[in-house]
């Protein structure tokens, strides 16, 4: 197999892979992934269908992308862009069926196994280099090209500001402290401090010695 044809793949599965891991996020049901928090505080404030504020936040971010640093946008962003809704709400349903009303122990496994598939779908196919989501790309931006910090610490940054951004447009636009472990529970606290050094472990003892296996 030649390397334009593996990282086509890469880019292809880790896409898929990282659309099951939303989808087993939901089952687990402790708290949506950084970027959703702060859509939802989005959703909550804007009044606006969560769709089309999806489209335009997103429009938004590639913007940013095209001007910085277009050579994040390639086939991977808009694979991201139109499959990763609907292969999560497939997941999601077909999750529904085999696990019905999880326990609390069921619960916290799911949410374990949807960081580890996440973080290993994000590094296959953001080793691939044929673009990444508009949302990984920031973090990019800032380790690669604006050299803030390695690409795990940069990673780390933005989700906590997506957190705490959400939360407070979610407070803002009428939201109570009751119901933000709905869009910011344990599971997106542990996402935020860990996904970043888990991406970057699966770059390097995964995805990286995968890619170079072509080349030789």
């Amino acid at each position: 197999m030649n390397i334009k044809t593996k990282r086509i793949l890469m880019s292809l599965l880790g896409v898929i892979i990282c659309a099951i891991s939303v989808g087993v996020f939901k089952i687990a049901a402790l708290g949506v992934d950084p970027f959703q928090t702060l859509m939802a505080g989005l959703d909550k404030l804007i009044p606006i269908d969560f769709g089309t504020l999806y489209v335009i936040v997103n429009l938004l971010l590639l913007t940013f992308s095209l001007i910085v640093d277009r050579h994040n946008i390639g086939i991977a962003t808009f694979i991201n862009l139109f499959l990763l809704g609907y292969i999560t709400d497939f997941t999601y349903a077909q999750l529904q069926t085999i696990i019905v009303e999880p326990t609390m122990l069921v619960r916290a496994i799911c949410l374990v196994v949807g960081i580890v598939v996440i973080c290993f779908g994000s590094a296959l196919y953001m080793t691939a280099d044929l673009g990444v989501s508009t949302y990984d790309a920031v973090a990019i931006v800032m380790s690669r090209k604006w050299k803030v910090a390695q690409f795990q610490y940069c990673r780390i940054a933005t989700d906590i500001v997506c957190v705490v951004l959400g939360v407070v447009l979610f407070l803002l636009a009428g939201g109570t402290w009751g119901l933000v472990p709905t869009i910011a529970g344990v599971g997106t606290i542990i996402t935020a401090f860990f996904m970043g050094p888990v991406i970057e472990f699966f770059n390097r003892t995964v995805a990286r010695p995968m890619l170079a296996k072509s080349k030789e």
